[in-house]
C-alpha cells in the first residue's frame, strides 16, 4: 500500500512539529516536506508532488490563500489537494481559501484520528470534510450584504443535464452521495457519477468547488440566518 504523501505548511515550527508527529503516527501517511511560508509551500509542492498539502492561511509574505490558488491553478499539480488548517473554523480567510481551490478545512485543535482521516478523505479526491460546517461557512459569507456573486446562469451550467443540476444542488446543501442516492432512489455509484460529470463540465476539481459554483451562480440560495 502506497502511503499518502503530505506537505506541511505553517510559519510556526512548533506547530509543524506537532502535525508531523500526528501524520507520521499513521502507517498509511507520511510527511514529505515542511514549509514556513506560502512561497515555500508552492516550491515544495512542485518538488515533492505531495498528495495533500496541510496549509495554514496566515503566513508572512505569500499567505496560504495565494499559495493555495497557485497550487490548484498549476496543471502540473492537478493531483495535489489542499486542506486548510485554521484556528477558527468559521473565518473569512477559510472561505477565500475554498474559492482559491482548497478541498476543505480543519480546525487546528483537531484530534489525531480526525486529522488522519481528513487527509485520507481529501487524498481520495473527496471534499467537504464537514459538510454541515462548510455549508454554514458558505452560507454565512454569501448571505452577507456585501457578498458579490453572479446571479445569472453561466453557459457552463447550461451544459448540465436536469439530473446533474439536481444532484449538484444537493451537494451544495451538504448531502453525501449516499444521502443523495436515498433521496433520488438511485445507487450511490450513480449519484457519484452525476457529481463527477457536473465537476468535469464545470471545471471543478472537487466537491468543494462544485458547492462554491452552485452558490455563486445562484443555483442555490443561502437561507437567512436566524
Amino acid at each position: 500500500m502506497t502511503a499518502v504523501r503530505v506537505l506541511l505548511a505553517d510559519d510556526q515550527a512548533l506547530v509543524r512539529a506537532g502535525f508531523r508527529v500526528l501524520v507520521n503516527a499513521a502507517p498509511d501517511l507520511t510527511v514529505v516536506g515542511e514549509a514556513g511560508t506560502g512561497g515555500e509551500a508552492v516550491r515544495l509542492a512542485r518538488e515533492t508532488r505531495p498528495d495533500v498539502v496541510l496549509m495554514d492561511l496566515r503566513m508572512p509574505g505569500t499567505d496560504g490563500i495565494a499559495a493555495t490558488a497557485e497550487i490548484t491553478a498549476d496543471p502540473d499539480l492537478a493531483g495535489v489537494r489542499v486542506l486548510v488548517l485554521t484556528t477558527f473554523e468559521i473565518d473569512e480567510y477559510v472561505f477565500a481559501a475554498l474559492r482559491a481551490g482548497a478541498s476543505g478545512f480543519l480546525g487546528k485543535g483537531v484530534e489525531a484520528p480526525e486529522l488522519q482521516e481528513a487527509i485520507r478523505v481529501v487524498a481520495r479526491g473527496d471534499a467537504l470534510l464537514s459538510p454541515t460546517a462548510t455549508k454554514g461557512l458558505i452560507t454565512r459569507f454569501l448571505s452577507a450584504p456585501d457578498a458579490t456573486r453572479d446571479t445569472g446562469e453561466p453557459a457552463a451550467l447550461a451544459a448540465l443535464t436536469d439530473r446533474e443540476r439536481e444532484v449538484m444542488a444537493m451537494v451544495a446543501t451538504g448531502l453525501t452521495n449516499e444521502e443523495i442516492a436515498t433521496r433520488l432512489g438511485i445507487s450511490p455509484m450513480t449519484a457519484k457519477t452525476h457529481v463527477n460529470r457536473a465537476m468535469l463540465k464545470l471545471g471543478a476539481h472537487d466537491r468543494a468547488q462544485l458547492v462554491i459554483i452552485a452558490y455563486e451562480t445562484g443555483m442555490v440560495r443561502p437561507r437567512p440566518r436566524p
